[in-house]
């Protein structure tokens, strides 16, 4: 990234420690890009927003929390254009993957896409998988202020986004997915915040039609399936308190059966884990209206890689980041705080990703 900053003839991008959040990225006027890889953005990543508006330096980072991502566009949106700076969050697993899928599943459908559906699926080796505390306490508190988030989000005041084509029907909180052949139920990460904010971008600022969206995970057998709700209900019920949420950060191992550890994974837990999202998309073929009748054109798309937290992750971040030095005259005109599908759509990103291992396929062509 350095090299290719000086390349490009900006300077180096800065950083700083990512492991708790205890130190802050360092961004002075010497910097023009700043990658911010923190935990718990919520707590510490305004910071280092308001300093690269404040330094007119461009930002990165790969929170997955749509209280901090949402709250940085009210507070920074209008200073970023101002100063012609792009501030791009959540530009890490899972979000990149999803947000950038649905663009691709767009691309490669020959006529209107109306609504997409996603699926992801982690797999792991003998070693099993775990994820660092880190993302743990992001959720923990994430969750906490649900009610915040709504608050914030009238205070925006977001412009409504019409619904193209028949209405996307929204699944159980527990189901059995046939294509799959097994259990599945909604993704509580921030895909779904994230694509929508870029769905919206592009219906308000480039009048493309928007694409409806929602996010799903297989979880396995009925076992697993009964395990899973036992563990969020209690998650659920202890993260609305004080003490709970003490409870739920000091003991994650514990409260996510081995999910979640102070450690993180191994390198051979890494070494053997990969993940899939599988999109189904539905809309409407060239000439046909989307006001009239039910969608007759589906196509199904895939986005897979490694281990997700720490292999994808960083190789979306980091490919993220040299589109910004490189591709910097398709991004949006001016400047301001985005999501990467609105930050992205005209770039060569999904490309790089290819190359580097995030792999980007049709899996059934569109049909009719």
């Amino acid at each position: 990234l350095r090299r290719r900053a000086r390349a490009a003839g900006g300077r180096a991008p800065r950083g700083g420690e990512g492991g708790d959040g205890r130190r802050e990225p360092i961004v002075g006027e010497e910097a023009c890009y700043a990658v911010c890889y923190q935990l718990c953005y919520q707590f510490f990543g305004e910071p280092v927003v308001a300093a690269c508006v404040e330094n007119g330096a461009n930002c990165i980072d790969i929170s997955g929390e749509p209280q901090f991502l949402e709250e940085m566009y009210l507070k920074y949106n209008e200073k970023a254009a101002e100063k012609g700076v792009y501030i791009i969050g959540s530009c890490g697993f899972d979000t990149i993957p999803a947000d950038m899928g649905v663009l691709y599943t767009r691309d490669k459908l020959k006529g209107i896409l109306t609504a997409v559906e996603s699926f992801l699926t982690v797999k792991s080796g003998p070693e099993g998988s775990c994820v660092h505390d880190g993302t743990w306490k992001s959720a923990v508190y994430g969750l906490a202020d649900q009610d915040n988030l709504r608050k914030l989000r009238k205070k925006i005041g977001y412009a409504p986004v019409p619904v193209v084509g028949a209405k996307l029907k929204k699944r159980g909180f527990l189901f059995y997915n046939r294509e799959f052949k097994e259990y599945s139920i909604p993704f509580m990460g921030a895909d779904v915040s994230v694509v929508k904010r870029s769905q919206r971008y592009f219906y308000t600022e480039l009048k493309e039609t928007p694409v409806q969206y929602s996010a799903y995970v297989n979880i396995g057998s009925l076992g697993s399936a009964i395990k899973l709700m036992f563990a969020g209900f209690l998650f659920l019920l202890l993260v609305k308190f004080s003490f709970g949420r003490k409870l739920l950060t000091k003991y994650p191992e514990f409260f996510s059966a081995g999910r979640f550890t102070k450690k993180g994974p191994t390198q051979k837990q890494m070494d053997g884990t990969s993940f899939t999202i599988t999109f189904f998309g539905e809309g409407y073929s060239e000439g046909q209206d989307p006001q009239n009748g039910k969608p007759n054109v589906k196509i199904c798309t895939e986005v897979k890689g490694p281990e997700p937290g720490y292999v994808a992750t960083p190789i979306a971040m980091v490919q993220a980041a040299v589109t910004l030095l490189e591709d910097a005259a398709c991004l949006p005109k001016q400047g301001g705080v985005y999501p990467p599908g609105a930050a992205f759509s005209k770039t060569k990103l999904i490309d790089r990703l290819n190359k580097c291992g995030v792999e980007f396929s049709v899996i059934s062509k569109p049909e009719v």
